[in-house]
This record gives C-alpha cells, sequence and structure tokens, in this order.
C-alpha cells in the first residue's frame, strides 16, 4: 500500500510543479514594462540622444511602460530602431526586472558634403543626414554631387582612419576629371591629390615630405604640394 502511495505522490508533486511553472511564467509574462533603458556601443558623439530614442518607442505604442512583457514585439522594436536614419544597428531585449533594454550602434560620419544639399558620407559610403544634437568634425567635401560620391569615398575612408590625416585634412575639393585637391589645417599650402588611386603610396610620399619640411623649416615656402604623381613629390614654391 505505501508504495502504491508512493507511486500515486510522485506525479501528482510533477503535474504541480509544472502548474507552478506555468503559473509564474504567466504572471511574469503579464508584469508591465518597468523602464526603457537605452546604452550606445562605441563613440562618444550623440547623432541620436537616449530621449529621442524612447520618445521614437513611446510614439509608436511599442515600448510604453504600461504594456505588458507578454504583448511586446521585441522583432518590432529592433526594426523601429534600425529604421532611424542615425542608427547602424539595434538589438533589444527584456531584462529579469522588466527593463526593456536597447543596444545602439550609430552609424558613423567621415565626410560631410557641400552643395545644393548638405549631409553626412557616412563609413559604408552611404548618405546620413545631419544631426540636430551633434555636428561631426569631418572633412568637407566640395563639389561632390551624388553621382561622384563613389569616386570620393576610398579618399575619405583612407583619411579617416589616419590619425595625422584626420588632424590635418580640413577639405576635400573635387576638380575636373575626377581629381581631387585637398586644403589643410594650419598650412598655408594646397595639396593636389589627383584621382583616387594608389591612395596609401600617395599619402606615404606627403609624410615623409611633410617630416623633411619640417626639420629644414620650410613648410612655409610653399603654395602647393603635388601628389599625383606616383613616384615623387612636385611642389610649388610661393
Amino acid at each position: 500500500m505505501k508504495h502504491k502511495l508512493r507511486y500515486i505522490k510522485l506525479p501528482v508533486l510533477l503535474i504541480l510543479v509544472a502548474f507552478l511553472f506555468s503559473f509564474a511564467e504567466k504572471r511574469n509574462n503579464a508584469r508591465k514594462i518597468s523602464e526603457i533603458k537605452v546604452q550606445f556601443v562605441g563613440g562618444e558623439n550623440l547623432y541620436v540622444t537616449e530621449e529621442a530614442v524612447n520618445n521614437l518607442l513611446i510614439q509608436n505604442d511599442v515600448a510604453a511602460t504600461d504594456i505588458d512583457k507578454e504583448t511586446l514585439d521585441l522583432n518590432r522594436v529592433e526594426r523601429l530602431l534600425n529604421n532611424h536614419d542615425m542608427i547602424e544597428n539595434a538589438e533589444a531585449f527584456l531584462s529579469l526586472d522588466g527593463k526593456l533594454q536597447a543596444k545602439i550602434v550609430q552609424r558613423k560620419p567621415i565626410g560631410r558634403i557641400v552643395g545644393n544639399s548638405t549631409y553626412y558620407l557616412d563609413e559604408n559610403g552611404s548618405e546620413m543626414p545631419l544631426s540636430p544634437y551633434y555636428s561631426a568634425r569631418v572633412p568637407l567635401l566640395l563639389g561632390v554631387d551624388s553621382g561622384a560620391v563613389e569616386k570620393v569615398y576610398p579618399l575619405v575612408a583612407y583619411i579617416q582612419q589616419d590619425d595625422f590625416l584626420t588632424q590635418h585634412v580640413t577639405a576635400i575639393k573635387r576638380m575636373s576629371g575626377n581629381k581631387f585637391e585637398l586644403q589643410m589645417r594650419k598650412l598655408d599650402f594646397k595639396v593636389y591629390f589627383g584621382k583616387a588611386e594608389n591612395i596609401a603610396l600617395k599619402f606615404n610620399n606627403f609624410k615623409a615630405f611633410y617630416k623633411k619640411a619640417i626639420q629644414d623649416e620650410k613648410l612655409d615656402t610653399y603654395k602647393r604640394v603635388n601628389l599625383q604623381f606616383e613616384d615623387q613629390v612636385v611642389c610649388t614654391k610661393k
């Protein structure tokens, strides 16, 4: 008799555990979202703010604090964030304490196109609108229309990855024949780059010229530095 009771108790216990687990899960899903927490991953410049992200989610009725966890569609939250002009990638998830968390990677501008319309060129070579919250310190791209973006992009991308060039190049001007001229910060000469070809070689030549001119104290004696020839730097004096 005792053995029979033991066998009966085990299924009852399993059913009870399953019931309690189901009840707890349902109760957890019915809990309201207690808070929205936004984390920006990488980079310190905020082209979109935490407040703007919160407002975007609330206005679209996908993350209001009166929505329960079971109703919330995390995929929709991510789609909404990823469609934002300033966001490169977003991941949304719920924490155990009922907080909606979003990890956001912002788009990174590398140049600012100035013309009939003004906008950024991002690190992927795509157009990016200006931000109302922060103005990026990137080279101005002059005379570059939408048809010439692919021509200037390799040059801008290379400059953005080099600390020396980022510090010195303030503008890139497109000339006829898709050739480019660089304007430099605190240097009284312009750099004629030519076509965006053999970029690393040309800039290495320029760095060697710059170092030698610094040593000889002759930087102020030039009005134009020509890099279009691969094997030499041609300088024009004032």
